[in-house]
């Protein structure tokens, strides 16, 4: 067999483009190897390598690809229908990720700003709901989670289930609050406890708390305020 018409598996395994991936990344990857695995499979005579190679010779690299039709992918040899059918939809799928624009995400300047996003949701309930607001670097709300519904005490309002979220959402700081039914917001010893075991665990972990609200009937109370958060 030449070199010219060598078959994938006559490509050393780690060299091979899933292989490949799936060792560095996609971001390691050229245009020929992520084509190559869209297309998955070559032709009896080349490599899926080969034909990807033929597919950016013709269309001028990526350039003129993202526009192509159908019909013309069809006329590279080794693509027929549904690979083209393939192809085409993931081009578009690519374009649209693109497009996309990032939600307007609600911005946390103050204890206020927290009052106003959760006020509706929260002076209401029977219950008494804990969530955690989780934060980028610009403040803006990435999460909003309940992590626990029942009265507060320290042993169940563990950091752990607090900052689990912020280290899988890649959070910068959290604010916590939780809800009194009664109406009034005034803390309460267990609240603090809580407040100040968290605020040090965060200083620990490097992901600020920025403040833990009580929220009561169209009142609220901040512990950053109150001196309890430092």
């Amino acid at each position: 067999m030449s070199h010219s018409s060598f078959l994938i598996r006559d490509v050393p395994v780690r060299e091979r483009p899933r292989e490949r991936l799936l060792q560095e990344g996609p971001q390691a990857l050229t245009n020929q190897e992520i084509l190559a695995i869209i297309l998955r499979s070559g032709t009896r005579k080349e490599s899926v390598l080969q034909v990807a190679q033929h597919l950016l010779a013709k269309f001028d690299g990526l350039m003129l690809l993202k526009d192509a039709a159908i019909e013309e992918l069809c006329t590279v040899n080794g693509i027929g229908e549904a690979k083209a059918v393939e192809l085409a939809a993931s081009i578009e799928l690519g374009r649209r990720i693109h497009n996309m624009q990032p939600d307007e995400r609600y911005v946390i300047r103050s204890p206020e700003d927290v009052s106003n996003y959760v006020m509706e949701d929260m002076r209401f309930l029977q219950q008494e709901h804990f969530d955690c607001l989780y934060l980028n670097t610009k403040n803006q709300v990435l999460l909003r989670k309940t992590i626990f519904i029942g009265s507060l005490n320290a042993s169940i309002v563990h950091p752990r289930e607090v900052f689990k979220e912020a280290f899988r959402r890649s959070a910068a700081s959290i604010i916590c609050m939780h809800n009194h039914p009664s109406g009034d917001p005034t803390p309460s010893r267990e609240d603090i406890e809580v407040t100040k075991r968290l605020s040090e665990s965060g200083k620990v972990l490097g992901i600020e708390l920025l403040d833990h609200i009580i929220i009561g009937d169209r009142k609220f109370v901040s512990l950053k305020e109150q001196g309890y958060v430092i």
